[in-house]
């Protein structure tokens, strides 16, 4: 395991931030108090849920959550990004939980950090054509103005959107998540939308005045399967459609290599509302992808089925350790993404929060945790000193929770939780990230 005691992680900056992150759906639970999502329903129809489970309950959070803010502040950690669930506002009184967790946060001295949207979209919002209809971005934003207006006397960090690239590949080509379209590429309209959205909810939180706005979009390196031609011109698509597609028209105004042209409406003039300036860039870091020229058939990868359609096939990384959920474990490879955003943006990039990474094992004296989280930490380090403005770094996730179409299968927490009686338990890498954190500057 690592030892921090004879191998101490590095020293970040003054002022560094260091969060635990979690989100609605996965955790909250008391589905009974706020209006369906398109996971309910999803996860109401047979086989799309590996273990047939639901987040009805989940970790109970919405009512077990002081328990949860005393677990953050024995942590150490100086901010706390959940998510904030459209259909609980939607829902009568579905902003005093909110309230509730906020006041219970700062009392706490806990910055509380919340995204907009994590995947779970108000079911009546689906019906009216959900991502795939542009109104939808203009309802995020009024939703946005919502939220801030009352809670933004307490909250000063937001973030717009988690993971649009999976919520588009995952929910609305490939058909594994909610709401369960198979659309390939034509779901391109639905990133558009949420890049549209994000700007939209932009602009909103600035109205209410707002100084400190992010997104949290996830990356890593694609790594071509070889250096013959067709594998790179594959890779070099892979890493289109999902890394650039949602990092150039943010940062940029402008969408790669001619993908504007597949897009919906006035491109120009809605990449000026997408392009609004943000005062960070979250990135949320798991894994590179080993990618290469189609195989002529469909293939089972990370339990997706990639269609023998697509321009490219996913491969295996070998010669690497791996989680219990499969994925290689390559520290290096944020180090590599770091860089490599640095040098392709410039000063077009704003400081980098890492706003999720972490890993799936199992047991409650989880070493391999322990290491995979001293290895990124050093990887991170490693990419400041290499000149990458890195404010802060959020653990995926506080508490074992429901891992989407997984179901209760993996466990990515820090804190073990008992599904049948909803008990807490810190396991070992609890313990490890509070004795590093004591070792860390404070005033994040």
């Amino acid at each position: 395991m690592a030892n921090t005691a004879t191998n101490p992680i590095p020293q970040f900056p003054a002022g560094f931030l260091w969060g635990v992150s979690t989100s609605a759906h996965q955790i909250e639970g008391a589905a009974d108090k706020r209006d369906p999502s398109v996971w309910d329903a999803f996860s109401a129809e047979p086989g799309h849920i590996k273990d047939n489970s639901t987040a009805a309950v989940a970790c109970d959070h919405y009512h077990r959550y002081p328990e949860d803010v005393a677990l953050l502040r024995d942590l150490g950690v100086d901010a706390y990004r959940f998510s904030i669930s459209w259909p609980r506002v939607n829902s009568p009184g579905g902003l005093d939980f909110y309230d509730r967790l906020v006041d219970e946060l700062t009392a706490a001295g806990i910055r509380p950090v919340p995204t907009l949207f994590h995947w779970d979209l108000p079911v009546s919002v689906e019906e009216a054509g959900g991502w795939l209809n542009r109104d939808t971005a203009e309802r995020f934003a009024e939703y946005a103005a919502v939220v801030v207006d009352r809670l933004g006397d307490r909250i000063s960090k937001w973030i717009t959107l988690n993971e649009p690239a999976e919520h588009t590949l995952l929910g609305h080509a490939l058909g594994a998540h909610a709401p369960g379209k198979q659309l390939l590429f034509d779901s391109l309209p639905v990133a558009h939308h949420q890049l549209l959205g994000h700007g939209l909810a932009v602009r909103a939180l600035r109205a209410a005045g707002v100084t400190d706005i992010g997104i949290a979009n996830s990356h890593g390196p694609t790594w071509p399967a070889s250096q013959e031609p067709e594998d790179l011109e594959a890779a070099g698509f892979y890493d289109l459609l999902l890394n650039r597609l949602f990092s150039d028209p943010v940062l940029t105004g402008q969408y790669p290599d001619g993908l504007g042209e597949l897009m919906p409406g006035d491109v120009e003039a809605d990449l000026k509302v997408i392009s609004e300036p943000i005062d960070w860039y979250g990135i949320n870091y798991y894994a590179p992808t080993r990618v290469g020229a189609p195989q002529g058939s469909e293939i089972e990868f990370g339990g997706l089925t990639m269609p023998a359609e697509l321009p490219f096939s996913v491969r295996e990384i070998e010669g690497y350790p791996v989680t219990d959920f499969g994925w290689p474990v390559v520290p290096e490879a944020l180090t590599e993404l770091l860089v490599d955003f640095h040098k392709r943006y410039g000063d077009r990039l704003p400081p980098v929060v890492i706003t999720e990474n972490g890993c799936s094992y199992e047991g409650l004296d989880d070493q391999d945790r322990i290491t995979y989280l001293d290895g990124h930490l050093r990887a991170l380090h490693r990419a400041l000193d290499q000149g990458v403005d890195v404010r802060g770094y959020f653990v995926w996730s506080l508490l074992d929770n429901f891992e989407w179409a997984e179901g209760y299968a993996r466990r990515f927490g820090l804190v073990h939780v008992d599904f049948e009686t909803l008990k807490r338990t810190p396991k070992a890498s609890y313990g490890w990230l509070r004795d590093v954190l004591q070792t860390q500057p404070q005033g994040g």
